[in-house]
């Protein structure tokens, strides 16, 4: 069970309830959440227009709306925002986009009622989870198509996983509906939670990517019979960057003590290695960095709140602003897919310099016999159409804008689509990394009997496992969907036994 703590829940612990925790608010939130519904309540007694409490929405913020009519406000704009469409959102990510908005509800701000906090957690905590599209938000306004689906199942409207209609499950759980009170429809549609959800996503799998082609990069680098010297600690600690200097300190951890590496020490032509092999820390410290910076930036958007208006109990207050507005997520999206785009970029060009005989001096296409068998051949070519895919998608989101809501919401910041196109980047940079990997062991394999590291040599042994060398050709789709299982859980990673750079703790 993640307690959340307004303000203070940790990166850790958002990864944890994205993988299936359970999570609540802490008790503590409950007082000024309930401050926050009286202090609704006093304003409403004044009489006077406040945004989304006792008027319209958008464009029709100008138009009144009487007491007796506020209830069916709240509800008609949760099913009037509930215009999604596409594949529905992944449960997991759905999960933690409604803990998301749990957690900026319990700041207290947001004018909900103790029952609408109540109503989320029993949900998360009888696993009755929306079906939500996936589009359908261009990341201002809040993500309102999106959370209007997660709101629409709270009150029993729509679907949920499983098959089952949300008044169903609420029923089955024993669950009432919930009668949205002033203010709470909007406090629900408003914020940044799916496209937050979304970048967090993405951003827990960019980790793995990462550190699997740390694993990978170091493999193919023995395979091609490269040197270490470009690892040397003085070259990355005079220019200062700590990404780089951490990427070369794992690189030398993972090749040390390498036979591979030792033979040819002395008496090896060749001057200095491609930079796809040389520049290693360079590229993929640039991306530990930038990954870092994304992280930073989500996890305060996790732990802040993103409503409008908000509502401020000690002075009877509610504020219109722009906290919905979610151009911080979109520049972190739009990072996170850049640096996927180079982990893919440069993996890739490892795989093309060892099937290609005059870089690697290896046999043509890593095959014993070429020419009866083609080898890598075409899983080189794959991999270069994922690569070449994945710079189609990495234009940053954050550029483009579009006016809604007849040019009230005249600027946007487009984070749900910039948050949403990471995990299939993600997941072509992973097949990159796992055509590496089946490459960088035969490449290694054509050194018999020397060994490489004993990190390497364990690494292998895992993809050994599942794969065997490849002699002669056969399907090699099967393949790579074993390497790129073992990328994807962490398990290269783990089988290697060096603990490689976190993105955030």
């Amino acid at each position: 069970m993640i307690v959340l703590s307004p303000g203070k829940t940790g990166f850790a612990d958002w990864r944890a309830i994205y993988e299936g925790a359970a999570a609540r608010l802490d008790d503590s939130a409950r007082g000024p959440v309930k401050a926050s519904a009286d202090a609704v309540a006093a304003i409403l007694a004044r009489g006077e227009p406040v945004y989304g409490i006792n008027t319209g929405f958008g464009k029709l913020a100008s138009i009144g709306i009487a007491p007796d009519e506020l209830a069916a406000l709240q509800f008609k704009i949760v099913v009037s925002h509930a215009a999604g469409v596409g594949a529905a959102l992944p449960k997991d990510i759905t999960r933690l986009m409604m803990a998301l908005k749990l957690a900026s509800l319990g700041h207290g701000v947001s004018g909900v009622r103790l029952d609408t906090i109540a109503m989320i957690e029993a949900m998360l905590a009888h696993d009755i989870v929306p079906v939500v599209p996936a589009k359908g938000s261009v990341g201002a306004s809040g993500d309102l198509a999106p959370l209007a689906h997660m709101a629409c199942a709270m009150i029993g409207v729509g679907e949920v996983h499983g098959g089952k209609c949300a008044a169903q499950a609420l029923a089955e759980a024993g669950l009432t509906p919930l009668v949205l009170g002033p203010k709470e429809g909007l406090a629900l549609l408003n914020g940044t939670q799916f496209s937050n959800a979304c970048a967090l996503a993405g951003l827990f799998a960019a980790e793995r990517l990462f550190q699997a082609a740390i694993v990978t990069g170091a493999l193919a680098t023995d395979g091609a019979k490269g040197t270490d010297a470009p690892f040397d600690p003085r070259i990355h600690t005079v220019r200062g960057h700590r990404g780089q200097i951490e990427v070369a300190a794992n690189l030398r951890r993972l090749l040390g003590g390498s036979a591979i590496r030792e033979s040819h020490r002395l008496g090896d032509a060749r001057v200095q290695d491609p930079y796809c092999l040389r520049c290693q820390p360079q590229v993929m410290g640039a991306v530990l960095d930038i990954l870092r910076q994304a992280a930073t930036t989500l996890l305060v958007e996790a732990n802040g709140v993103s409503d409008n208006p908000l509502v401020f109990a000690d002075t009877l207050e509610a504020l219109s602003g722009g906290n919905f507005h979610a151009e911080p997520v979109a520049f972190a999206a739009d990072m996170i897919a850049l640096a996927v785009c180079e982990v893919g970029s440069l993996s890739e060009r490892r795989i093309a310099m060892l099937v290609d005989p005059a870089l690697s001096g290896l046999p043509a296409f890593l095959t014993p016999a070429p020419g009866l068998n083609s080898g890598f051949m075409i899983p080189q070519v794959t991999a270069a159409a994922l690569v070449s895919e994945n710079k189609q998608r990495a234009h940053p989101a954050s550029v483009d804008s579009i006016p809604t809501s007849a040019n009230q919401e005249d600027h946007v910041s487009m984070a749900a689509h910039g948050a949403r196109r990471l995990l299939p980047m993600i997941e072509n940079a992973m097949n990159v990394v796992a055509i590496e990997l089946l490459a960088a062991a035969q490449a290694c394999d054509f050194h018999a009997p020397l060994p490489s590291s004993v990190a390497l040599e364990r690494a292998k042994a895992m993809l050994r496992g599942k794969v065997p060398k490849l002699g002669e050709d056969r399907l090699m789709a099967p393949d790579i969907a074993e390497a790129c299982a073992l990328v994807r859980s962490g398990a290269l990673v783990q089988a290697s036994g060096v603990d490689l750079p976190a993105i955030a703790a």
